[in-house]
């Protein structure tokens, strides 16, 4: 894929909040992307900048399994459905065991997360 066109996808997929998208672009282009970060529109540059302090800092990028079981817990704790919440933790416990996780979660499912002794904030 030459510059122009994927400088105009991660812009467009930002523009239209397509996060995954845009993040999967930048994450396979990250050098490239360093050098002409002035071709991103500035929401692209801010999650340019976000994914590579990130990176710079170790975190592991999630996948999208992962992603989705954090999705999960969010909406079982908006919905303060205990029961799924805890089958989910059964299955995926050591996710809960990483540090970055922690931005991903919601206030409700932090507080109850942390309630039930899963984390610790």
């Amino acid at each position: 894929m030459i510059l122009q066109e994927l400088i105009l996808n991660i812009n467009k997929s930002v523009d239209s909040l397509e996060l995954s998208i845009a993040r999967k672009y930048i994450e396979e282009n990250l050098e490239i992307l360093k050098e002409h970060k002035t071709l991103l529109n500035s929401n692209a540059r801010e999650l340019l900048i976000f994914i590579s302090n990130r990176q710079k800092e170790g975190f592991e990028q999630l996948t999208r399994k992962e992603m989705m079981v954090i999705y999960a817990i969010n909406t079982n704790a908006t919905k303060f459905d205990l029961r799924e919440i805890k089958k989910i933790i059964k299955d995926n416990a050591m996710l809960l065991v990483r540090k970055d996780v922690l931005d991903f979660l919601n206030t409700d499912a932090k507080v109850i997360l942390e309630g039930m002794k899963a984390i610790h904030v």
